[in-house]
């Protein structure tokens, strides 16, 4: 029987890890500014009830198998245009909905200290990750774009209102356009963010109005995987699926827009951004453009994979250079994003799944990291690395934070990093392009320079200023996020499997529509 040919009878727990967010925003909006206390619970309540829910789905998905779609719900909404309200978890949608649920819980907690305006920076930051949940469990394309959208629009506020401009030296011969469109203010970060991804959401919407229109009038996933599109209308449309969602999945050329949105948001916005938001856009490189449209895929895999392979060593070496240590973490997850996108374009089980298992090990790192910069910053006021030194004599619980968080970025075995590159790489050595693998690995290589160098003029180099002789460690609610993330990181890391068994279950069904068989090229993890 069609998996999702009636409605889910028993507790609609999909809806239910969709809604909580946007409960909370709702209440929120009626709560008085001064009920601080309850500003803060109102949130941190929504955000442990859906990353319970999460945590259930994962096991649900573990123990039924990732294959298979659970907990399916369907309401028409306007049938005579195909439109449905349908939501349903796989393999890849529970992992993916977990990420996110440990992401928010952590940062509300690190945002407990936010005081410009917390009510409506809760409510847009309830909003945006209603919408990222949405998105990993939709099953129809309309319903999957709207989700989509209702997580990316948050950010311009979120940025414009709560972020933090940096200094940007005005020489150089095109010091005239950085002071007029005041680059590295927030208001510019925010606007440079908002106007690429909704020209990317433009593209989006173009491919997947084409998509319905050659399917006879339907978005449901599942029928437009079984549509048999043309080959050339697959080999047309892909790379505008792949640019369109690519966008925010920090795409070189593309991702010019992210390092200054990550160094302009918010602590916890930030977190969200690296941690989930740019995993929506590779999400929907794979979901969408290589699933439904097969063909198309294998065509371009080639240039999704070296433009991959770009992605990975430019980020770094980008990285390299910079001295703002959030614009490092920004590069890096420009960098990290190409290994997804590498693991994709493999076409191999070992490759998909340690694209899926990078999101997940990405999103949780990236988090911690960025919830560290907040830390740091609100210390010590200050970002530019050259000002910093030894704070890990007053700050040894943060300097211990950062240091995991390192070795899980450049893969140091024992930590959820290690895993998704390994199998990545794999999956690029099996492929007919094994050079991916070799250019993946001097990617690691820089990732590793870069790390460690930033970890030790941070944190452990020479004594600290004398200005930051008595500052205050992590503390507080502050811990409660960074040891959640930390916990998560050393557990995948160490226990891969519990991962692995999720989403190796839903990756070999998706494979075979594209290679034509379960185990063409290399075998299950």
């Amino acid at each position: 029987m069609d998996p999702l040919a009636v409605n889910y009878q028993g507790f609609p727990i999909l809806s239910f890890i969709v809604a909580m967010p946007m409960l909370a925003a709702f209440i929120l909006l009626i709560v008085p500014d001064r009920m601080r206390l309850l500003v803060r619970l109102v949130p941190l309540t929504a955000a442990s009830l859906s990353t319970a829910a999460a945590v259930y789905l994962a096991w649900a998905s573990a123990h039924f198998g990732g294959a298979k779609l659970l907990f399916v719900e369907r309401y028409d909404v306007v049938p005579s245009l195909g439109i449905e309200y349908v939501l349903a978890a796989d393999g890849w949608g529970a992992s993916l909905v977990l990420l996110t649920g440990i992401i928010i819980f952590a940062g509300v907690w690190m945002s407990w200290s936010e005081t410009n305006r917390t009510r409506e920076f809760f409510i847009f930051l309830m909003v945006l990750v209603g919408g990222v949940f949405g998105v990993f469990l939709s099953q129809n394309l309309f319903i999957f774009f709207l989700f989509y959208e209702i997580a990316v629009l948050p950010m311009y506020l979120l940025i414009g209102v709560w972020g933090t401009s940096s200094k940007i030296v005005d020489a150089g011969p095109f010091r005239w356009a950085l002071r007029m469109f005041d680059i590295g203010g927030k208001e510019y970060a925010g606007m440079k963010l908002t106007l690429m991804l909704l020209a990317g959401s433009a593209i989006i919407l173009a491919a997947l109005l084409a998509m319905y229109w050659k399917a006879d009038g339907t978005f449901l996933m599942q029928d437009l995987a079984k549509a048999d599109f043309p080959v050339a209308f697959q080999v047309v449309l892909f790379p505008a699926v792949w640019i369109g969602f690519g966008t925010l999945g920090g795409l070189w050329p593309f991702h010019t827009w992210s390092p200054d949105g990550h160094a302009s948001a918010p602590t916890a916005v930030s977190m969200l951004h690296a941690g989930v938001l740019m995993k929506l856009g590779a999400f929907g490189v794979i979901r969408v453009g290589m699933i439904l449209l097969p063909e198309g895929a294998q065509a371009w895999a080639f240039v999704v994979g070296t433009v991959a392979v770009v992605n990975i060593v430019y980020g770094a070496l980008a990285a390299m250079g910079q001295k703002d240590l959030k614009y490092i973490i920004a590069y890096s997850s420009v960098s990290h994003m190409g290994v997804v996108m590498l693991g994709a374009a493999t076409l191999t089980m070992n490759g998909w799944n340690g694209a899926v298992f990078q999101m997940f090990a990405h999103g949780i790192m990236t988090g911690l990291f960025f919830a560290l910069v907040g830390v740091v910053y609100e210390r010590t006021h200050d970002r530019w690395i050259p000002h910093m030194g030894g704070l890990a004599v007053v700050m040894p619980l943060a300097a211990g934070f950062f240091t995991l968080g390192g070795l899980s970025s450049l893969g140091m075995p024992g930590t959820s990093g290690f895993v998704a590159e390994f199998l990545v790489f794999l999956g690029a050595w099996q492929s007919d392009n094994w050079w991916w693998a070799i250019a993946g690995a001097l990617g690691a290589f820089l990732t590793a320079l870069y790390i460690l160098r930033a970890a030790r003029l941070i944190f452990w180099g020479e004594g600290p200023a004398e200005r930051f002789e008595k500052l205050q460690d992590a503390r507080g609610p502050e811990l409660v996020g960074l040891w959640v993330m930390a916990t998560a990181i050393v557990v995948f890391g160490l226990w891969p499997r519990l991962l692995l068994d999720i989403i190796d279950g839903a990756t070999p069904g998706y494979l075979a529509n594209i290679v034509g068989t379960l185990v063409a090229v290399g075998g299950a993890s």
